[in-house]
């Protein structure tokens, strides 16, 4: 399974930004498909997450500012961002794993957001 993630770029602190990932297959290891995030001298962290029946979860730093969403029909996942702070900044990628087993087995290739103050 191979993951295309696209969007980020530059917006300013407040700004919105959509960034979307597509699955090129869906499998039973891509049922929980998810967004981390990574800064530099920072470990990857967890950003959000959306099963394939739609139970969402989120890191308490975005919480209420970030919403995750798939699609299915398309195998693709989005995440939507609002309220954007400078400390959003960072490398985001898309991830694909499975549910049952809480493990993610695929990667896309990061996408950067830089968000200006």
């Amino acid at each position: 399974v191979q993951l295309q993630a696209c969007g980020g770029g530059l917006v300013q602190a407040g700004g919105s930004m959509r960034l979307s990932c597509a699955a090129s297959r869906r499998t039973w290891d891509t049922d929980l498909m998810a967004w981390f995030r990574q800064t530099p001298g920072k470990e990857r962290e967890f950003a959000a997450s959306i099963t394939s029946s739609g139970i969402t979860s989120y890191a308490d730093s975005v919480k209420g500012r970030i919403t995750i969403s798939r699609d299915n029909a398309k195998n693709t996942v989005n995440l939507q961002m609002n309220s954007l702070k400078p400390e959003d900044t960072a490398v985001y990628y898309c991830a694909a794993g499975n549910f049952a087993r809480k493990d993610y087995y695929y990667w896309g290739q990061g996408t950067l957001v830089t968000v200006s103050s």
